[in-house]
């Protein structure tokens, strides 16, 4: 038979992350059980559990892609980059012209025989993200000149997120400041990234006078809103009101599981803002267990980062986490009124299909890259190990097999 602890064992990598998704699934079933009570007697006569259950079966379609994708040497994906990158940008744009319109936005395709959506934005981010990477690390020899490495690194990103921004302006600027991330971990001049922001702010301002002359092309209108009611100086619109009645209502140990009371008034409780519910049903100890957890996984990435040989590697799984958290955080700025009202989901806790198909694989290849740090690791103890011993060691048997293993990775 086996066990919870065999299972442990035997996952390779860093299992402090294996155990910080395995938490942050198990409270998205509790959080999205409680949160969509209102949204299943709208539309189920009171369900929850048809909404539990697709839930279920979309985190564990997750929690298998990521296992998949933590399989898969990770080098395979410097190689899958390009291909995906070209796959997402011909998406992007027929989404942006022939995707159904859900709330004043072309994000969505929808999937035939199935009651589920695609969001193309998902796939695209994380094609950049690994495209980015495998630039950098393949430039790194030249990676402060102009015409060889920085313009083939900014023309995906400014095409992938301006193909994104009309519809949805929070994930392009989410993904944007990801990528200048990247880069600066990367070595990437600062005057090349100073240039890149004001790339950007061009693209922006593109866009502002794109909206005003063709707005059904851009959501200028909502973006100018959800702004003003943000600097204008109130305690917010109806979503924020009702966010913030839920935090204060949860105070130190909240209000209990499947108590809320703010599920009913507040729109996508279940999505944008689960955040609040959580705050009101385990209160400031839910908040801070919840941000403890991003925390926590962005301190393993970035721990492991620093003992990864290869460049590809760490960049990678830096630029993955960073996507994850940033909007993990976004989304929780949000909710307390520290930043405009977004859409951005919390990464696997809000209900949704390819938000949490996309971070699972996302997080499956971080994993990729920590087993194979910690693969490295381990040969590096049993080189030193026999080296120790002249009588016991053949140099050249250690030669060949230090050049098999780096060739595999």
């Amino acid at each position: 038979m086996i066990s919870i602890s065999n299972i442990y064992d035997r996952l390779k990598g860093d299992r402090s992350i294996w155990l910080i998704v395995t938490i942050l699934v198990f409270c998205s079933l509790l959080a999205v059980y409680s949160a969509v009570g209102h949204e299943a007697s709208l539309k189920r006569s009171g369900n929850t559990e048809y909404y539990l259950v697709k839930h279920g079966l979309l985190l564990t379609l997750g929690l298998v892609a990521m296992y998949m994708s933590y399989r898969f040497n990770y080098m395979f994906y410097s190689r899958l980059a390009p291909m995906l990158l070209l796959i997402s940008v011909p998406l992007l744009i027929y989404t942006l012209g022939f995707g159904p319109e859900i709330n004043d936005a072309r994000r969505w395709l929808d999937i035939p025989l199935i009651d589920q959506r695609f969001q193309t934005s998902d796939l695209a981010r994380l094609a950049l993200v690994m495209y980015i990477a495998r630039s950098i690390a393949k430039k790194q020899d030249v990676i402060k000149d102009l015409k060889s490495a920085f313009i083939p690194l900014i023309i995906p990103v400014v095409l992938v997120c301006m193909l994104i921004a009309p519809s949805d302006l929070s994930t392009a600027l989410l993904l944007f400041m990801t990528c200048l991330l990247m880069m600066i971990i990367g070595r990437v001049s600062m005057n090349y990234i100073v240039l890149l922001a004001v790339v950007g702010a061009v693209g922006l301002a593109f866009l502002i006078i794109l909206g005003t002359a063709f707005p059904e092309l851009v959501r200028l209108d909502t973006w100018i809103a959800r702004v003003n009611e943000f600097l204008g100086g109130s305690e917010g619109g109806y979503q924020i009101v009702q966010s913030k009645i839920a935090i204060a209502s949860g105070e130190f140990f909240g209000v209990g599981p499947g108590n809320s009371l703010q599920r009913n008034y507040l729109p996508y409780a279940y999505a944008d803002f689960i955040f609040a519910i959580i705050c009101e049903e385990y209160g400031l100890i839910g908040a801070f267990t919840l941000v403890a957890l991003y925390l926590g996984l962005l301190y393993r990435c970035t721990s492991m980062v620093t003992r990864c040989p290869k460049t590809f590697g760490s960049i990678l799984a830096i630029g993955l986490c960073l996507n994850v958290v940033i909007q993990a955080f976004a989304n929780m700025a949000v909710s307390v009124n520290l930043v405009p009202v977004t859409g951005l989901t919390l990464p696997i806790i809000s209900m949704g299909g390819t938000s949490i198909l996309f971070t699972c694989i996302s997080l499956g290849i971080i994993l990729s890259v920590s087993r194979y740090v910690e693969e490295y690791s381990a040969f590096e103890i049993m080189e030193e190990e026999q080296s120790i011993s002249e009588e016991k060691m053949d140099k050249n048997i250690i030669g060949r097999n230090r050049l098999k293993y780096e060739n595999y990775y």
